[in-house]
């Protein structure tokens, strides 16, 4: 059995940072800020302030009734670019991809369902409630001859590919490209790093996975908690500003709804919807991305390269899971690449 202090470990680590939570491509290994053409020459922590910008709201109501948050930065005619937050986030953490591109572009962001200030509504959490809720999101802002760059992170890649698979005809009249960054298709509890496990154990156990992923524990701001989210979604690297910024969107998530999300997310397969992706894909991973670690970013680089959509695999050496907030300037540029194609 796995040692009792591993499991209170694991339920206590993911629980405080709730994740937040040939293949024929280019893969791009770069050294953080070197040999880099950056998008903004403001510094890396004042990206992480609230934007400067006024944001328009819009609320998207769902067919069950839930409200959707949803906030657009920008000149409403600019070419947009949607992102798609991750598990226990909000729309806050595009805080700085929204401050250093929505002075050229059309900056969209959406709080998930149960997330921020979006309601939880009334349906059993599924990879299919992500998929509707993008499409209704996409159907309020992004026109067929202004399409969009969508962008997602973790939980917000997942939404993306389920669109896909969901909406297959939406594609390509909505969409020019995607980048999917630190995310998966399937395996989360297998493939994961982040639970110590003695040597025996070379995989997660199912019920461990399960139920760390499905805890609603209670988490307030401590030492301890700040620590847990650096170790389980960031890396050693990360400088005390990112802790801080993605500590505060994380705790911000409601515990119940981080716990009926994480359990929704436990059998996630949504492989079959690469076969949609038709458009540009890129793929991004942090080499020390515990959560969702770079096995998983190969396996869909290998099946978008083998649907012949895959643009680019890109590796950051020593960046974590939160992959927008450590190393912002490579995660933008590609933004910016896959919105100039």
């Amino acid at each position: 059995m796995v040692s009792r202090k591993a499991v209170e470990f694991a339920l206590f680590g993911i629980g405080s940072a709730a994740a937040a939570a040939g293949l024929g491509a280019l893969v791009v290994r770069r050294r953080r800020l070197h040999s880099f053409t950056k998008t903004t020459d403001v510094q890396p922590d004042e990206l992480l302030q609230y934007p400067t910008y006024e944001p328009h709201l819009t609320e998207v109501v769902t067919d069950d009734g839930a409200h959707l948050h949803v906030r657009s930065y920008g000149d409403a005619d600019a070419e947009p670019i949607v992102f798609s937050h991750g598990w226990t986030c909000s729309a806050d953490y595009w805080y700085p991809q929204i401050n250093a591109l929505a002075g050229r572009y059309r900056v969209i962001t959406y709080d998930q369902r149960g997330h921020g200030r979006s309601d939880v509504g009334t349906r059993p959490l599924s990879p299919d409630i992500l998929a509707d809720d993008l499409a209704a999101v996409l159907a309020a802002t992004v026109a067929e001859d202004n399409k969009a760059v969508l962008v997602g992170h973790s939980m917000g890649g997942m939404s993306i590919m389920a669109w896909a698979g969901n909406y297959p005809e939406q594609v390509d009249r909505l969409v020019s490209a995607v980048l999917l960054a630190s995310t998966a298709t399937d395996s989360l509890i297998r493939e994961t790093t982040v639970i110590p496990l003695p040597q025996r154990f070379p995989r997660v156990p199912t019920p461990v996975g399960r139920a760390v992923l499905g805890s609603a524990l209670p988490l307030r701001p401590s030492p301890v908690v700040r620590q847990a989210i650096k170790y389980i979604s960031m890396a050693p690297g990360a400088t005390p500003a990112e802790v801080a910024f993605c500590e505060k969107i994380v705790l911000e998530c409601a515990p119940r709804t981080r716990g009926v999300w994480g359990a929704a997310l436990t059998d996630l397969d949504i492989r079959e919807a690469l076969g949609n992706m038709s458009v540009p894909t890129s793929v991004l991973v942090g080499s020390a991305d515990r959560l969702t670690p770079p096995v998983h970013a190969r396996k869909l680089a290998r099946a978008l390269d083998d649907h012949d959509h895959l643009s680019r695999l890109i590796v950051i050496p020593g960046i974590g899971h939160m992959s927008s907030v450590e190393a912002i300037d490579e995660f933008n540029a590609e933004v910016v690449r896959l919105r100039n194609l």
